[in-house]
């Protein structure tokens, strides 16, 4: 077992031994199990699926959405830094859609690069949130 915790500027959001975490990074998604090498890396805005126990079916796996951030592997202990971390069961499908609109046309109506970046930056949250309430629709089939 890995010790694992999601630790966002809310406070801790996941703190448990657990089998498996898969990460979002700049170079894809990684899996960390246990005795995995030590490692120091950027977390990109994205999924992170926790699988508590080695026999869990991938429909039982908790889901994250998160921010950009930072990860540490050291020993069995998995640290992961973020601005924002929601689980799933915390996402309402419909309020992500309505944000994903919102964040659209302030894209559309940006005049200048500041303003293009935060739409942009609103538009990816929205994106991992909507992934997200995606999957959590589709494990309760």
């Amino acid at each position: 077992m890995i010790q694992f915790e999601l630790i966002s500027l809310d406070g801790i959001k996941f703190s448990e031994e657990v089998y498996e975490v898969t990460l979002p990074t700049m170079a894809g998604a990684i899996g960390v199990l246990p005795k995995h090498m030590p490692l120091i890396s950027v977390a990109k805005a994205g999924v992170i699926l926790v699988r508590r126990n080695q026999i869990d079916r991938d429909d039982m796996r908790e889901v994250y959405a998160i921010s950009g951030g930072a990860i540490e592997v050291s020993g069995d202990k998995l640290r992961v830094l973020v601005d924002e971390a929601d689980n799933s069961d915390d996402i309402s499908e419909e309020e992500a859609k309505l944000a994903m609109e919102r964040a659209q046309k302030l894209k559309e109506t940006a005049k200048d690069r500041v303003s293009l970046d935060q739409a942009q930056s609103l538009i990816d949250r929205s994106a991992v949130r909507l992934q997200v309430a995606g999957m959590k629709r589709r494990q309760r089939r």
